[in-house]
């Protein structure tokens, strides 16, 4: 069912109420839209989205990134706010009372992007879509992260087994840009079409092989809608325990409610090409969905709390900057508040629905 569901959600390729369909994707895949220029499309992040951010922020990015880097500082006793994951198992042993470590920044750990620009990515219902969304939240978060100390890396996968590109953490505006360039290059490239072999996401797998090409402890971010076969629940938790992990989970409205006297329409899975017509004015189907769109969605969180992860929520009709605002006000109270064990996932706020254009 969550395959039937997911060509419904994902590629609605008519036009509401003519219903009739848009060229296959195939068709489209011979006519791609101009390559932005990554230094221009950075630019313009600068000032839509970045300018307002510092702002609200007030240069408080530590919330943004708590635990992206830290080092050791200090061991004092263990007190009833603290967190128990910061308990230092060996040296409480040998004092037979409970020990924790304090830590101070350390701004010279890396920061990596795992980032799933698949098939599936490519879908916006709106003036957005996940893919434009995820190249600008990567380049927005680089940015705050290269312009405090920190060297950023990418992991780049597009449907394929392997991932499409790995850019070694380093830093300064040059590399910015490269990182920029790699990620608007790789969403202008086809990853499937109807004629193609079936290339569905494979986020277990990617997230298997970031682990083993991160060896030192790092602050990750993994991009992706999630769309993706059973099974990442796992990597992603093994990948939480040697690195700060945050998910970073890309979601249009579409894929949540199926909107209302739609008409017949052809819907094509944006992966396999797979095609189907619907019926988008029968209440039943809608109804489905919507349950479906929900179960999915529980799940989801429910494996997130599982590895143990915060996850910042970019939705394609909310403005960039106010997503981020949310996740750091959220990340502070959940410190301040914390009284041990895992953090909660951030993906429980819902976002308000500011409208802006962010790429």
């Amino acid at each position: 069912m969550f395959s039937f569901l997911r060509k419904k959600r994902t590629e609605a390729t008519a036009e509401a109420g003519e219903g009739q369909p848009k060229a296959p994707a195939s068709e489209a895949a011979d006519t791609p839209t101009p390559l932005p220029n990554a230094a221009q499309w950075l630019q313009r992040l600068e000032w839509t989205v970045l300018k307002r951010l510092d702002g609200q922020l007030q240069g408080d990015y530590r919330s943004l990134f708590r635990g992206s880097g830290l080092v050791l500082a200090d061991l004092r006793e263990y007190q009833a706010h603290d967190d128990v994951r910061h308990i230092d198992w060996n040296v409480t042993a040998r004092m037979q009372t409970p020990y924790v470590r304090e830590h101070q920044e350390d701004r010279e750990i890396a920061a990596w992007f795992v980032v799933d620009l698949s098939a599936s990515v490519a879908f916006g219902s709106g003036h957005t879509s996940k893919r434009q969304l995820a190249c600008s939240a990567v380049a927005v978060l680089s940015k705050l992260l290269s312009q405090h100390g920190n060297r950023v890396g990418l992991m780049l996968f597009t449907g394929q087994d392997r991932a499409h590109s790995v850019v070694p953490a380093r830093s300064g505006r040059r590399h910015l840009l490269h990182i920029v360039h790699q990620m608007l290059q790789a969403g202008q490239t086809p990853t499937s079409s109807p004629s193609n072999a079936v290339q569905t996401s494979a986020l277990g797998p990617w997230l298997a092989q970031a682990q083993s090409v991160l060896r030192r402890r790092s602050a990750v971010f993994v991009v992706s809608d999630f769309i993706s076969p059973p099974g990442w629940e796992k990597p992603l938790a093994q990948l939480a325990r040697r690195h700060e992990v945050v998910a970073v989970r890309l979601r249009d409205p579409l894929e949540m409610a199926w909107p209302d006297n739609t008409g017949m329409l052809l819907v094509q899975d944006a992966e396999s090409g797979e095609q189907l017509l619907v019926d988008g004015n029968d209440a039943a189907f809608r109804q489905r969905f919507a349950q479906q769109a929900q179960d999915r969605e529980a799940a989801l969180l429910d494996g997130l709390a599982q590895a143990g992860v915060d996850c910042l929520e970019l939705n394609t009709d909310e403005a960039l900057d106010q997503a981020l605002l949310r996740f750091a006000q959220l990340r502070k109270r959940a410190s301040q508040l914390s009284t041990g064990g895992r953090a909660t996932p951030m993906s429980t706020a819902r976002p308000t629905q500011t409208r802006s254009p962010h790429a």
